[in-house]
């Protein structure tokens, strides 16, 4: 069974498919900084959950500290690299852009340079729907051009793709960038409007509601995303020499020069915002007081995938409906804080 380096192990998406990976066999490397951005506690429980498989190991140090993770690499010698660590957050990129630059750019820099020095099979990398920026044609899909970042955070993703790109391009290196939408679920970031929302209403807090609640999000439910990115790893873009023997997928956004492709993991359903939060009260049993503000500053009113790539490519599209997905956040979060 092959060995996968998963950066960011300990953040949200990365505990989730790195528990899918060891539970299907694979041996699984984690690499993350454990940094502050929020509750480390929640970090270590995950990573403590994590460690009771026997083939997963960790090490906790910085994408930027170039010199452990090569080190970690030539020890550990990974076939598959999943890139998921970073700095997120929209918002806090307005804060923070330095944070960005550091682990988006450096970090991914880094990854890169360890792939290429492998040759891994395959190296799949985290992008974000933000790319889309000012983009208003929707659903959105990997086709599009992604010229209008409306956020630094946005931007260093987009960096990441092309970065990407040319190490594909130089290098036959085989890469696959995938676009989150909104992800949610148990085990999530405390900055995640679910966390927030569910948090202020068991604390009798109102919710701030940007936009006056006039906004819609394709929330993909974090299940069907590391599901996703798990079938991705077996659909490796096929160099330019190779393409002769498979037949083009309708709207693929392989690159013409090199084995790279986009790929959007979305649930391909645009929900409005306050549908999202009545389904939060439904659960709750009760009416939660909101704060009725206006768009943030960088923030867009409305995100929805086409994910019929992902569907071609893998037989799977995201289909977990708001309220299942609601209901399995809020029976962990219950459970977790016991409230």
């Amino acid at each position: 069974m092959k060995r996968i380096l998963v950066t960011g192990s300990a953040g949200f998406i990365g505990f989730h498919l790195a528990k899918l990976l060891l539970e299907q066999g694979f041996e699984v490397i984690g690499y993350d900084g454990m940094t502050d951005y929020y509750d480390v506690n929640i970090k270590r429980e995950r990573h403590r959950i994590l460690a009771q498989y026997p083939r997963f190991q960790s090490q906790q140090s910085m994408l930027e500290d170039y010199q452990a993770l090569t080190q970690l690499c030539r020890q550990q010698r990974p076939q598959i690299i999943i890139h998921l660590a970073a700095q997120a957050g929209v918002r806090y990129s307005l804060e923070n852009p330095r944070a960005y630059t550091d682990s988006n750019l450096v970090g991914t820099f880094n990854v890169l340079e360890c792939a290429r020095e492998l040759n891994v099979e395959h190296l799949l990398m985290a992008s974000t729907s933000s790319v889309y920026g000012a983009n208003t044609e929707m659903p959105f899909n990997e086709r599009q051009p992604c010229d209008t970042p409306l956020t630094y955070y946005a931007a260093t993703k987009k960096a990441n793709e092309a970065m990407g790109h040319s190490y594909a391009h130089i290098y036959d290196l085989p890469v696959t960038m995938f676009r989150f939408f909104t992800v949610y679920g148990p085990y999530g970031r405390p900055d995640l409007a679910l966390f927030k929302f569910v948090h202020a209403a068991l604390n009798g807090d109102a919710i701030d509601v940007y936009n006056h609640g006039d906004m819609a999000r394709d929330f993909t439910y974090v299940d069907d995303l590391v599901f996703g990115i798990r079938q991705l790893m077996d659909a490796i873009p096929a160099a330019k020499d190779q393409r002769h023997t498979t037949t083009p997928l309708p709207n693929d956004s392989l690159s013409p020069a090199a084995p790279y492709r986009v790929v959007n993991i979305g649930n391909s359903d645009k929900i409005k915002l306050m549908d999202f939060i009545s389904e939060i009260e439904r659960k709750l049993g009760m009416t939660i007081r909101k704060n009725m503000l206006p768009m943030q500053l960088g923030d867009v009113p409305a995100t929805w995938a086409d994910a019929g790539l992902l569907q071609s490519l893998t037989d799977f599209r995201p289909n977990t409906p708001i309220a299942k997905g609601i209901s399995e956040f809020v029976d962990w979060y219950r459970n977790y804080y016991g409230v």
